[in-house]
This record gives structure tokens, C-alpha cells and sequence, in this order.
């Protein structure tokens, strides 16, 4: 892959979005980390760069339309145009339909929906402008619905519909557009749950193999794995499709 190419990791302080980001550093890319504190992000860019890859860290609300596009411009004036783009950043707001309240409605749609649509349309034009793109958007299980989700599971149901058409209007241009749903993945976010259950994280973690067909919890590395497989040119045949990285057929957590 050309170490020319520049790709956005949004919510890459840690978990899933640091993973990709080294993952696709260690394959030649120069990344952008993007989070709403850039400090977060300054470990794994020491890392990167400690190994000989290109990082920087940038500071965004990725729900923010002004702050997403002085990123983006920051990341093209600094790094060149960013034509692989990841959308991770995620939050959780659980509760039951009757306790929901608008507000943890509207963080969780306005972080992950919002926050994929703002940061697609921004890069598009990097994209076109080169006749190749990848945007790689995070799904998840809870998209086939999880109870205490409803917020959650609409958006990342939402961000698959969001992939597919982004994947019919972009494909023209060279852009693929494609979707990872998760399974359970080890992550400080899913230490939180397990802590919200009562329960330890080693006890969590066995309940949860238990359930899943290849017998153990997915990795964040296991999802960045697929990551590098969709932005790279071997991938270039495959476009608007949700690849669930669960262990087995996709089925119901928790």
C-alpha cells in the first residue's frame, strides 16, 4: 500500500479506534487520530511514531460540523489529503425505552450517526479529487437490536444503511465505502458494562466465550484486522457490505 495515503481514525484515544490506528500505521499509512481530546491520543501516537510511522493527533467534536471541517482541513494541510477514512468514535448512553431520556438519545445518534455523515462528507471531495477512497464505518451486533439499546442499536443500524449508499454514490469515483459490526470486544468501554453488571472483567469475558462459537472474546486487533483488509487495494471489489467480526454468525449478546 503507498505511504502516500492518509487515513482519519475518529474515537482513536483507545479500544478499537487506537487498534486501527497502528494497525494501518504498521501498514504504511500516515494517520490522523481524531478525538475529542487530542491529548488522549498522544501515547498512541508516540507509539506509532517510536516505530517509524507517520501520527498526529487532532482534536474534534465529531458531532461538530465546524470542528470536523478544521480537522479535516488540519489533517490535508499536515499529512496530505486523507483518502481512507474510519468512522469509530462511539459512545454509550444504556437505559430502557421508558428511562430514555432525549438527551442520550440524541449523544448517541449525533456521535456515531452524525459524526459518520459529517466526517464522510467532508473527506468525499479528497477522495473524488483522487479517484480513490475507502471509508470504513463501525457497526455493531447491537444493530440486530440489544435490549437497553434502542439509541445504540439505531445508530449503528443506522450507519449500515448510511455505508450502503454512500457505497452506490462514491463507488464511481473509485471510493468504496464498507461497514465492521463488532461482536464482543475487550475494551475499556466493555470493562465499564462489566462493572455496571457487578461482575469482574475475567468473570464477564467467560460468560460471554461461553456464548460465542469460537469459544473466547474478540480483540480490538481482530477488528483492525479487517479494517486494513477494506482500505486496502485488495478490497477494491468490495463495497457497501457490514462484515460482522463476532466470533460466529451474528447473533444476540449480553
Amino acid at each position: 500500500m503507498s505511504h502516500h495515503r492518509t487515513a482519519i481514525v475518529t474515537g482513536a484515544a483507545r479500544g478499537i479506534g487506537a487498534a486501527v490506528a497502528r494497525r494501518l500505521a504498521r501498514d504504511g499509512l500516515a494517520v490522523a487520530l481524531l478525538d475529542l481530546r487530542a491529548d488522549d491520543c498522544a501515547p498512541v501516537v508516540d507509539e506509532i511514531v517510536a516505530a517509524g510511522g507517520s501520527a498526529i493527533s487532532v482534536s474534534a467534536d465529531v458531532a461538530d460540523e465546524q470542528a470536523v471541517a478544521s480537522a479535516v482541513a488540519t489533517v490535508a494541510d499536515r499529512l496530505g489529503s486523507p483518502t481512507v477514512l474510519v468512522n469509530n468514535a462511539g459512545i454509550l448512553r444504556d437505559d430502557l425505552l421508558f428511562r430514555m431520556d432525549v438527551a442520550d438519545w440524541d449523544a448517541v445518534m449525533g456521535v456515531h450517526l452524525r459524526g459518520a455523515f459529517l466526517l464522510s462528507r467532508a473527506v468525499q471531495s479528497f477522495m473524488v479529487g483522487e479517484r480513490w477512497g475507502r471509508i470504513v464505518s463501525l457497526s455493531s451486533i447491537s444493530a440486530l437490536g440489544n435490549r437497553g439499546q434502542v439509541n445504540y442499536s439505531a445508530a449503528k443500524a443506522g450507519l449500515q444503511g448510511l455505508t450502503r449508499t454512500l457505497a452506490i454514490e462514491l463507488g464511481p469515483f473509485g471510493v468504496t465505502a464498507n461497514a465492521i459490526a463488532p461482536g464482543f470486544i475487550a475494551t475499556d468501554m466493555t470493562a465499564a458494562t462489566a462493572d455496571r453488571l457487578g461482575l469482574s472483567v475475567d468473570d464477564f469475558h467467560a460468560s460471554i466465550a461461553a456464548q460465542t462459537p469460537v469459544r473466547r472474546v474478540g480483540q480490538p486487533e481482530d477488528v483492525a484486522a479487517v479494517a486494513a483488509f477494506l482500505v486496502s487495494d485488495d478490497a477494491s471489489f468490495v463495497s457497501g457490505q457490514t462484515i460482522y467480526v463476532a466470533g460466529g454468525p451474528a447473533g444476540t449478546i449480553l
